[in-house]
């Protein structure tokens, strides 16, 4: 990608961003999804900018998706984070296209029709959570999968159940499902602390059909796959991206807030300076993380894995200290609605819940250090 055409997709998120901030609040007020900005965005092109050119797409660079996103969340964190969800799904097949093993026709599909791609992998991990039954030419699948970002605009659902197979005992099987398909069912149900316009709702698949052509993957319940190295490495840097933008949003609001004060106290100037640290650890660890992404070119290999799970729980952890901080610096004014920052300070939170969250990495972590 040219420089500049880099610069115009830089140019064009801050200019989309400044009109998605006039809205961000009523949307935060009324738990409604950003129905507006997504338009705008497909209007843009933003949801096929990463597919390849010769599928249709712009070819942006997973890298620069990456710096979109952590723009794009200065303005509206909720549509950034909506964005990201459909961005780390379209990373996977990405990768998968570049190292010859598939994923063109999930691709071509998406940047013919500007489809939008809904992930359940937040709550499904290794275990995955439903049932499935096998039938003639498939199966049928119920389930709840929580935390499905911008469901209400969904075209697929990118999902997965556990399977108890006769032979092969226990399985977890991947399978993409449209929205459309008799069955699925948005139960409009995201009243949440923060990241209220990211439309999160649960989706309920009542006896779903699911051809056995459509089965992606089988592995086996409960196991590290490593079809993870892929996700992970792909999909954590992205969505990281969103709290880096929210963190660096509050810690200009800070600087600006303490600027325009006559005469500062000296424990402000201080605690300035701390925030900024802090800042920097979130920055840093996120653009390793994006680092080892190297825009697709990586192997899936353990180390990958481990090592963007274990920068994660460092930018989560760095993140929240930031809006933590300026929190602290601010005082009584940021616990305003009218100031902004606490409606960063809430939608930071959303950083803990991505997997894995900071117990379960670091005895996934310490069991594989221990084991190799």
């Amino acid at each position: 990608m040219t420089e500049s055409s880099h610069d115009r997709w830089m140019e064009r998120a801050h200019i989309l961003g400044r009109n998605f901030e006039e809205r961000a609040a009523d949307h935060d007020q009324n738990d409604t999804f950003v129905h507006e900005n997504y338009q705008t965005l497909k209007e843009n092109r933003f949801f096929t900018a990463t597919i390849p050119r010769e599928l249709g797409g712009d070819g942006v660079p997973h890298s620069q998706m990456c710096d979109i996103l952590r723009t794009l969340a200065q303005y509206c964190s909720s549509t950034s984070l909506a964005l990201s969800m459909h961005q780390h799904l379209l990373a996977a097949n990405i990768w998968k296209y570049k190292q010859g093993k598939g994923g063109d026709d999930m691709l071509k599909k998406v940047a013919e029709a500007q489809l939008v791609l809904v992930s359940t992998g937040a709550q499904d991990w290794l275990e995955s959570t439903g049932s499935m039954t096998k039938v003639s030419g498939g199966y049928r699948v119920s389930a709840t999968k929580h935390f499905a970002s911008q469901s209400e605009v969904g075209n697929v659902l990118v999902t997965s159940a556990p399977y108890h197979d006769p032979e092969a005992g226990w399985q977890v099987l991947h399978f993409p499902v449209p929205f459309n398909a008799e069955g699925v069912r948005i139960a409009n149900d995201w009243q949440a602390l923060g990241m209220r316009g990211t439309g999160s709702h649960s989706v309920h698949l009542d006896g779903v059909f699911v051809p056995e052509s459509k089965i992606v993957l089988k592995r086996p319940r409960g196991q590290y796959h490593p079809i993870w190295n892929v996700i992970l490495v792909v999909a954590m840097p992205l969505i990281m991206s969103v709290y880096v933008g929210i963190a660096e949003k509050a810690a200009q609001m800070t600087l600006d807030y303490v600027k325009n004060q006559e005469a500062p106290k000296p424990h402000l100037i201080s605690n300035i300076g701390t925030l900024y640290n802090q800042l920097s650890q979130a920055q840093v660890h996120w653009k390793d993380m994006v680092r080892i992404a190297n825009d697709y070119d990586f192997q899936p290999t353990d180390t990958n894995g481990h090592a963007v799970l274990s920068r994660k729980t460092n930018v989560a952890h760095a993140c929240i200290a930031v809006v933590n901080q300026a929190m602290e610096i601010v005082g009584g004014q940021g616990f305003f609605r009218n100031f902004g920052l606490e409606r960063l300070f809430r939608d930071v939170q959303g950083v803990k819940y991505h997997p894995l969250n900071e117990h379960d990495q670091r005895v996934f972590l310490g069991n594989y250090l221990l084991n190799h």
